[in-house]
């Protein structure tokens, strides 16, 4: 079993000893850091053929901007592929498509086994969106990886290009502060994703993506790290205005949102939290699933 650390924990309970529960690295890659420019350019719709891949590129960027509606069966939740990789899958430092695809298959700690892209995408089918895995060689999986192809068809292969994924922001020296996060949120956040975290609708159609509650991201999502979601917002937020934060404000407004519940992780181990944060979530970053905020047990779930 390939694993850089292995700890084991053992209860008793009246003299009588507790099977050990293995403890999972989720310990995650190095990112470049933002002050890496970023140079690559992925090619423009203009630059698409006029033939049966052109056409196949064009599907995968609708279900890439459009996942909800397009694939219900596969999103559990109101999130599209856009909604974290902004841009169509384009822009740098949002994990762009065109710096992933060149970079698989390779290890992933997460699921302790080598990963070509598409089982990346399911991954991200069964925790981003909080759904069921498409298979490989659906047609959803297809032109969602035809398109990543296209997007990435100038990169280098197996090389860390710049911009790619999150570039990484240090803890700050105050740590994380769940209510200063509050106060960024309502100044910084409420507007465009809710005064509760609901996001914004037209019609039954997200606009805005809720942050917490059922239909965002579940337990096992990378963005539920509060290290993760700290870079992604540094880079990314407020739309529009990305880099306006300290990382201070990114980290505090991370660990707000992070604090609040959303779908279970579903590795959930016999029914407990305790067990899957221990298994799953103690090497994962920093973040608060098994841990208690004022009392409550983060990472119940939202049930639905």
């Amino acid at each position: 079993m390939n694993r850089l650390l292995l700890t084991t924990l053992t209860l008793f309970m009246g003299g009588v000893q507790a099977a050990p529960i293995a403890m999972e690295d989720q310990s995650q890659l190095k990112v470049a850091p933002a002050s890496t420019p970023a140079s690559f350019k992925p090619p423009a719709e203009s630059e698409l053929p006029d033939n049966a891949f052109g056409k196949m590129v064009r599907d995968g960027y609708a279900l890439f901007v459009d996942t909800k509606r397009l694939a219900p069966e596969y999103v559990g939740n109101g999130l599209n592929c856009s909604n974290c990789h902004l841009d169509q899958g384009r822009l740098a430092h949002s994990a762009p498509l065109w710096g992933a695809y060149p970079m698989y298959p390779a290890y992933r700690k997460k699921n302790d086994k080598v990963n070509t892209f598409a089982e990346r995408i399911q991954g991200c089918f069964q925790f981003s969106m909080n759904g069921k895995p498409p298979a490989a060689d659906s047609p959803e999986m297809t032109a969602l990886s035809v398109y990543a192809y296209w997007l990435a068809s100038k990169a280098p292969i197996g090389v860390e290009t710049p911009g790619r994924g999150y570039p990484e922001v240090d803890k700050p020296a105050q740590g994380y502060d769940i209510k200063r996060g509050a106060q960024v949120y309502q100044q910084q956040c409420a507007i465009c994703h809710g005064d509760s975290g609901q996001g914004q609708k037209v019609a039954k159609d997200y606009v805005m993506p809720p942050l917490w509650g059922k239909d965002s991201y579940n337990w096992g999502a990378g963005m539920h790290r509060i290290n993760t979601a700290a870079s992604f917002i540094k880079h990314n937020m407020p739309l529009g205005k990305p880099g306006t934060l300290t990382d201070q404000q990114a980290w505090d407004v991370a660990a707000f949102i992070n604090a609040h519940e959303r779908p279970q992780d579903p590795r959930l181990v016999e029914g407990s939290v305790e067990k899957t944060r221990l298994k799953f979530h103690a090497n994962d970053g920093v973040n608060l699933y098994g841990q208690k905020v004022d009392g409550v047990l983060i990472g119940q779930g939202t049930g639905g």
